[in-house]
């Protein structure tokens, strides 16, 4: 690697762990567990996944969406019992490595990775506008007195504008690292009073220290974990496969998801062990990356090198950090991610995409990102099945050998009904010839659905004959005829 591509990749690492800083924090009191445990989650995992995982450029850390699926934990049982269930979490994702099941990504539809990539857009720029509210008393949140509110929307303009403009001019230098720095110029500049990162928590810290969850090793400690990991294990996977998949077609790259599953699995262990909370692929820093040039691994290792460094020697200085300057540029980044042609693209694509385009953004808005999936997921399988049932169709015609059916389609669970009503046994002839040679036998019912059929000519003394069968149809339909009705078959 030449010195250069060195210089791009830490400073896209260092850009990059700049970024985590706040959002980890703000992750770490959403899960109700000191900032420290997101901050050694965050750069543990964000190492590993970087030095062992299967796509380089990427940038994992403590993630929101593990965060409220933990905070209940927390409130309910304690910190500890988290530590156990992160464990065990990693440990699941291992096994799912291990079984090779990464390539299920392969299963999500297009338009369930545009909903993905909206609905996570809007709740990065969402997860934003906490910055702008304060507490006045326990209980009581509202917005920053407007001065306050001005002052903190201008220094977010500068980065906005700044990041948004400096690669049109370079792209020697990341932008949103440009950005960062020059609403901190500012604000020391013009001795602006403004929240800073330390306003929200000291992330200063040590080395973090080898830990054994203080929680009973028992059947009952297992079933308070169990539900928890797997749903934390299935969120992690999925944003971060989901992640992985867009960065992919970003970069015109390949990768290797089952080696990222079986990273962020061991970062999810690691973590534990050493006082973290659960994390995966993050989209907003991972784009940070991008943008910056980071393509490599280096920019991954650089990221959590430099958070430990900010944890362990530059917490007085990162605190000095405005806000406002992170702030601004994860909504540059909220703007990136978002898929602006699929608005323009709704009235060209069938209108069962566009629903679950949306019905996916929603969900990932409202609930998590695990649920939005499988319900777009769901939603896109039916629908498929409901078109290719539609396609199924039968000719019928006489020959001197008798009357002859003639299939063409996909025959399985939804078109099985429309199958059986295309027969009349009653009234054909005494030899019936169904024709496969344009039509697939897919499932269990369509077997079923040919079984029955072939018990309904039998029934009238008649006998029905199937031919042009493929080798595989044919053995699945001898191995279902226990009853001796479609034995012997025709040749054809």
């Amino acid at each position: 690697m030449r010195v250069s591509e060195v210089r791009i990749e830490v400073l896209a690492g260092l850009t990059s762990a700049l970024s985590l800083v706040p959002e980890v924090v703000g992750f770490a009191l959403v899960a109700h567990v000191n900032p420290l445990t997101g901050l050694y989650a965050a750069f543990i995992i964000c190492l590993v996944a970087a030095a062992m995982g299967g796509r380089p450029g990427m940038i994992s850390g403590a993630a929101g969406s593990m965060a409220v699926v933990s905070a209940a934990l927390v409130l309910q049982h304690g910190v500890e019992y988290l530590f156990a269930t992160i464990i065990l979490t990693g440990i699941l994702q291992m096994i799912f490595a291990w079984f090779r099941l990464g390539k299920l990504i392969r299963m999500v539809p297009h338009p369930v990775m545009i909903g993905f990539v909206n609905g996570l857009a809007i709740v990065i720029a969402s997860a934003q506008l906490q910055h702008f509210r304060t507490r006045s008393s326990p209980g009581l949140e509202g917005w920053m007195q407007p001065s306050a509110l001005l002052t903190m929307l201008g220094l977010v303009v500068v980065t906005v504008v700044v990041t948004a403009l400096l690669p049109k001019l370079t792209k020697a230098f990341p932008s949103a690292l440009a950005g960062i720095l020059a609403a901190t110029a500012c604000a020391f500049a013009l001795k602006i009073h403004t929240r800073t990162v330390g306003d929200l928590a000291s992330i200063k810290g040590t080395l973090p220290q080898f830990h054994l969850p203080s929680v009973p090793y028992d059947l009952q400690t297992l079933r308070i974990i169990l539900p928890y990991a797997l749903i934390l294990a299935t969120i992690g996977l999925v944003e971060t496969l989901l992640t992985l998949n867009l960065i992919d077609e970003i970069t015109d790259t390949g990768s290797q998801p089952n080696r990222e599953s079986m990273a962020q699995g061991l970062g999810n262990l690691v973590g534990a062990f050493f006082g973290g909370m659960g994390g995966c692929a993050m989209i907003g820093q991972s784009m940070i990356n991008l943008n910056a040039g980071g393509r490599r691994r280096l920019s991954g290792i650089a990221a959590g090198g430099f958070l430990l460094a900010f944890i362990l020697f530059g917490s007085q200085w990162i605190e000095k950090i405005p806000l406002a300057a992170l702030v601004g540029v994860m909504f540059v980044v909220a703007a990136e991610t978002f898929s602006w042609k699929s608005l323009t693209g709704m009235a060209r694509i069938p209108k069962h995409d566009t629903l679950v385009m949306l019905v996916v953004t929603a969900v990932t808005v409202l609930t998590n990102l695990a649920v939005a999936v499988i319900a777009g997921i769901v939603i896109a399988a039916l629908v498929f099945a409901w078109d290719h049932a539609q396609e199924l169709e039968i000719t019928v015609f006489q020959e001197e050998k008798g009357k002859v059916y003639r299939l063409r389609g996909s025959l399985f669970f939804a078109s099985a009904t429309q199958f059986s009503g295309f027969f009349d046994p009653k009234n054909d002839p005494d030899e019936v010839f169904l024709e496969f040679d344009e039509a697939r036998i897919m499932d269990s019912s369509a077997l079923e659905a040919v079984e029955a059929l072939a018990f309904r000519y039998r029934k009238l003394d008649k006998r029905l004959h199937l031919l042009g069968l493929s080798n595989h149809c044919d053995k699945l339909l001898r191995r279902k005829d226990g009853a001796g009705l479609l034995l012997p078959l025709s040749e054809g």
